[in-house]
Protein backbone atom coordinates (compact mmCIF):
# COMPACT_ATOMS: atom_id res chain seq x y z
CA UNK A 1 0.00 0.00 0.00
CA UNK A 2 1.03 3.56 -0.97
CA UNK A 3 2.34 6.06 1.84
CA UNK A 4 0.42 9.14 1.82
CA UNK A 5 2.50 11.85 0.88
CA UNK A 6 2.36 14.74 3.92
CA UNK A 7 0.75 18.28 2.77
CA UNK A 8 2.51 21.16 3.05
CA UNK A 9 1.50 23.35 5.78
CA UNK A 10 -0.12 26.38 4.22
CA UNK A 11 1.81 29.78 4.99
CA UNK A 12 0.32 32.16 7.72
CA UNK A 13 -2.09 34.23 6.00
CA UNK A 14 -1.15 37.95 6.10
CA UNK A 15 -4.54 39.77 5.84
CA UNK A 16 -3.80 41.09 9.56
CA UNK A 17 -1.25 43.43 8.17
CA UNK A 18 -4.08 45.25 6.57
CA UNK A 19 -5.90 45.69 9.60
CA UNK A 20 -3.01 46.59 11.50
CA UNK A 21 -1.59 49.09 9.45
CA UNK A 22 -4.93 51.03 9.32
CA UNK A 23 -4.93 51.23 12.85
CA UNK A 24 -1.48 52.58 12.82
CA UNK A 25 -2.42 55.15 10.32
CA UNK A 26 -5.39 55.88 13.12
CA UNK A 27 -3.78 56.41 15.66
CA UNK A 28 -0.76 58.81 14.09
CA UNK A 29 -3.93 60.54 12.89
CA UNK A 30 -5.02 61.15 16.66
CA UNK A 31 -2.21 62.38 17.98
CA UNK A 32 -1.60 64.46 15.10
CA UNK A 33 -4.84 66.83 16.14
CA UNK A 34 -3.57 66.31 19.68
CA UNK A 35 -0.23 68.09 18.84
CA UNK A 36 -0.04 72.26 19.37
CA UNK A 37 2.90 73.33 18.33
CA UNK A 38 2.08 76.62 20.65
CA UNK A 39 2.86 74.62 23.63
CA UNK A 40 6.72 73.86 22.77
CA UNK A 41 9.17 74.92 25.30
CA UNK A 42 11.46 76.47 23.00
CA UNK A 43 14.34 76.35 25.48
CA UNK A 44 13.95 72.72 26.38
CA UNK A 45 14.23 71.65 22.53
CA UNK A 46 17.12 74.01 21.77
CA UNK A 47 18.58 72.41 25.11
CA UNK A 48 17.95 68.84 23.15
CA UNK A 49 19.13 69.61 19.66
CA UNK A 50 22.72 70.56 21.48
CA UNK A 51 23.18 67.53 23.44
CA UNK A 52 22.23 65.17 20.68
CA UNK A 53 24.78 67.60 18.08
CA UNK A 54 27.27 67.08 20.51
CA UNK A 55 27.52 70.74 21.74
CA UNK A 56 30.16 71.15 24.72
CA UNK A 57 28.42 74.37 25.94
CA UNK A 58 24.67 73.00 26.59
CA UNK A 59 25.72 71.57 29.75
CA UNK A 60 24.93 67.81 31.41
CA UNK A 61 21.89 67.43 29.66
CA UNK A 62 20.20 63.57 29.80
CA UNK A 63 17.39 62.32 27.97
CA UNK A 64 17.04 59.10 30.11
CA UNK A 65 16.77 58.50 34.22
CA UNK A 66 19.91 57.99 35.77
CA UNK A 67 20.32 57.39 39.63
CA UNK A 68 20.01 60.33 41.46
CA UNK A 69 16.05 60.47 39.45
CA UNK A 70 14.28 60.05 42.96
CA UNK A 71 16.23 62.96 44.32
CA UNK A 72 15.35 64.74 41.13
CA UNK A 73 11.86 63.80 42.21
CA UNK A 74 11.72 64.90 45.66
CA UNK A 75 13.57 68.62 44.41
CA UNK A 76 10.51 68.86 41.73
CA UNK A 77 8.48 68.43 44.52
CA UNK A 78 9.82 71.45 46.92
CA UNK A 79 7.36 74.93 46.70
CA UNK A 80 10.24 76.96 45.11
CA UNK A 81 10.14 74.53 41.94
CA UNK A 82 6.02 74.97 42.07
CA UNK A 83 6.70 78.29 41.55
CA UNK A 84 9.11 77.91 38.70
CA UNK A 85 6.82 75.10 36.98
CA UNK A 86 4.01 78.35 37.27
CA UNK A 87 6.29 81.15 35.23
CA UNK A 88 6.79 77.66 32.86
CA UNK A 89 3.18 77.47 31.89
CA UNK A 90 2.90 81.27 31.82
CA UNK A 91 5.97 80.70 29.27
CA UNK A 92 3.73 78.64 27.06
CA UNK A 93 0.73 80.65 27.34
CA UNK A 94 2.63 83.77 26.24
CA UNK A 95 3.94 82.18 23.33
CA UNK A 96 0.38 81.02 22.28
CA UNK A 97 -1.06 84.24 22.99
CA UNK A 98 0.82 86.47 21.56
CA UNK A 99 1.70 84.17 18.29
CA UNK A 100 0.62 87.04 15.90
CA UNK A 101 3.02 89.45 17.48
CA UNK A 102 5.63 87.11 17.80
CA UNK A 103 5.35 86.25 13.79
CA UNK A 104 5.36 90.32 12.90
CA UNK A 105 8.21 91.09 15.39
CA UNK A 106 6.40 93.19 17.00
CA UNK A 107 6.52 91.39 20.85
CA UNK A 108 9.65 89.12 21.69
CA UNK A 109 9.13 86.37 24.25
CA UNK A 110 12.41 85.29 25.96
CA UNK A 111 13.27 84.50 29.59
CA UNK A 112 16.65 85.47 31.79
CA UNK A 113 17.68 85.39 35.41
CA UNK A 114 15.31 88.11 36.14
CA UNK A 115 11.70 85.85 35.12
CA UNK A 116 10.29 85.63 31.64
CA UNK A 117 10.37 88.80 29.67
CA UNK A 118 7.88 90.32 27.41
CA UNK A 119 9.39 92.48 24.78
CA UNK A 120 7.18 95.49 22.93
CA UNK A 121 9.32 96.55 19.86
CA UNK A 122 9.06 100.61 20.55
CA UNK A 123 8.87 101.04 16.76
CA UNK A 124 5.87 99.14 16.36
CA UNK A 125 4.50 101.18 19.83
CA UNK A 126 6.20 104.13 19.32
CA UNK A 127 6.39 107.33 16.87
CA UNK A 128 10.15 108.06 16.52
CA UNK A 129 11.66 110.11 19.44
CA UNK A 130 8.61 110.10 21.37
CA UNK A 131 6.69 108.33 24.47
CA UNK A 132 2.75 108.16 23.02
CA UNK A 133 1.70 105.44 22.32
CA UNK A 134 0.01 104.52 19.23
CA UNK A 135 -2.93 103.42 20.39
CA UNK A 136 -4.28 101.84 17.20
CA UNK A 137 -1.23 99.70 16.65
CA UNK A 138 -0.95 98.78 20.78
CA UNK A 139 -4.65 98.50 21.79
CA UNK A 140 -5.04 94.86 20.92
CA UNK A 141 -1.57 94.04 22.18
CA UNK A 142 -1.55 95.95 25.69
CA UNK A 143 -5.62 94.36 26.17
CA UNK A 144 -4.75 90.67 25.79
CA UNK A 145 -1.45 91.25 28.22
CA UNK A 146 -3.50 93.50 30.89
CA UNK A 147 -6.89 91.21 30.71
CA UNK A 148 -5.98 87.75 29.14
CA UNK A 149 -2.05 86.97 30.18
CA UNK A 150 -1.12 89.27 33.19
CA UNK A 151 -4.18 87.88 35.39
CA UNK A 152 -4.52 84.38 34.02
CA UNK A 153 -3.90 82.00 37.13
CA UNK A 154 -0.62 81.21 38.40
CA UNK A 155 0.16 84.41 38.55
CA UNK A 156 -1.37 85.77 41.33
CA UNK A 157 1.20 86.45 43.46
CA UNK A 158 3.70 87.33 40.98
CA UNK A 159 5.07 90.96 40.63
CA UNK A 160 5.71 92.66 37.61
CA UNK A 161 8.39 95.45 36.24
CA UNK A 162 8.45 97.42 33.07
CA UNK A 163 11.93 98.56 31.80
CA UNK A 164 12.43 101.12 28.65
CA UNK A 165 15.20 101.34 26.57
CA UNK A 166 16.46 103.08 24.05
CA UNK A 167 19.49 102.90 21.84
CA UNK A 168 22.43 105.36 21.57
CA UNK A 169 21.15 108.44 19.32
CA UNK A 170 20.40 111.76 21.47
CA UNK A 171 16.28 112.69 21.17
CA UNK A 172 15.63 115.91 20.42
CA UNK A 173 16.54 118.29 23.33
CA UNK A 174 13.27 120.36 22.99
CA UNK A 175 11.46 117.42 23.98
CA UNK A 176 13.76 115.57 26.28
CA UNK A 177 16.95 116.11 28.06
CA UNK A 178 18.29 112.58 27.09
CA UNK A 179 17.18 109.68 26.64
CA UNK A 180 16.76 108.90 30.51
CA UNK A 181 13.71 110.47 29.97
CA UNK A 182 12.60 108.97 26.67
CA UNK A 183 12.81 106.07 27.91
CA UNK A 184 11.42 106.08 31.73
CA UNK A 185 8.18 108.03 30.04
CA UNK A 186 7.45 105.40 27.39
CA UNK A 187 7.51 102.41 30.13
CA UNK A 188 5.45 105.02 32.59
CA UNK A 189 2.95 105.24 29.60
CA UNK A 190 2.27 101.68 28.76
CA UNK A 191 1.54 100.94 32.91
CA UNK A 192 -1.00 103.75 32.87
CA UNK A 193 -2.38 101.81 29.39
CA UNK A 194 -1.73 98.22 31.35
CA UNK A 195 -3.88 99.71 34.74
CA UNK A 196 -6.73 101.43 32.27
CA UNK A 197 -7.18 97.69 30.77
CA UNK A 198 -7.79 96.15 33.85
CA UNK A 199 -4.44 95.51 35.38
CA UNK A 200 -3.56 96.27 39.49
CA UNK A 201 -1.02 98.95 39.62
CA UNK A 202 0.25 98.17 42.82
CA UNK A 203 1.89 95.02 41.27
CA UNK A 204 3.82 96.80 38.55
CA UNK A 205 7.85 98.95 38.93
CA UNK A 206 8.91 101.48 36.54
CA UNK A 207 12.43 101.92 35.74
CA UNK A 208 14.08 103.63 32.57
CA UNK A 209 17.34 101.97 30.82
CA UNK A 210 17.71 104.72 28.50
CA UNK A 211 20.86 103.13 26.48
CA UNK A 212 22.77 101.58 29.27
CA UNK A 213 21.62 97.73 28.43
CA UNK A 214 21.21 97.11 24.60
CA UNK A 215 20.39 93.99 23.54
CA UNK A 216 22.78 94.31 20.32
CA UNK A 217 25.53 96.25 18.87
CA UNK A 218 24.28 100.08 18.37
CA UNK A 219 26.67 100.17 15.37
CA UNK A 220 23.81 98.98 12.30
CA UNK A 221 20.19 100.60 12.34
CA UNK A 222 19.25 96.98 12.95
CA UNK A 223 20.85 96.69 16.40
CA UNK A 224 19.48 100.11 17.14
CA UNK A 225 15.90 99.32 16.65
CA UNK A 226 16.02 96.02 18.62
CA UNK A 227 17.61 98.31 21.37
CA UNK A 228 14.42 101.01 21.42
CA UNK A 229 11.94 98.47 23.55
CA UNK A 230 9.80 98.17 26.32
CA UNK A 231 9.95 95.07 28.43
CA UNK A 232 7.39 93.77 30.55
CA UNK A 233 8.93 91.31 32.98
CA UNK A 234 7.34 88.41 35.19
CA UNK A 235 9.46 88.68 37.97
CA UNK A 236 11.55 85.56 39.31
CA UNK A 237 11.42 85.56 42.71
CA UNK A 238 14.80 86.58 43.67
CA UNK A 239 13.78 89.82 42.18
CA UNK A 240 11.05 91.17 44.15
Amino acid sequence: MAKRQKKEPKPPSQSWLTTYGDMITLMLCFFVMLYNPTEIDIVEVNQMIATLSGDPTSGGQSLSSGRLADLGNTINSMPSMEKGKSLGLAVKRAVSLFAPDVKSNRISITSDERGLVISLASDSFFAPGSATLDMEQARDSLLRLAQYFLAQEGLENRRFRIEGHTDNVAPDASKWPSNWELSTARATNVLHYLTDFGAEEHRFSVAGYADTQPKYSNDTPEGQAYNRRVDIIILDDGHF
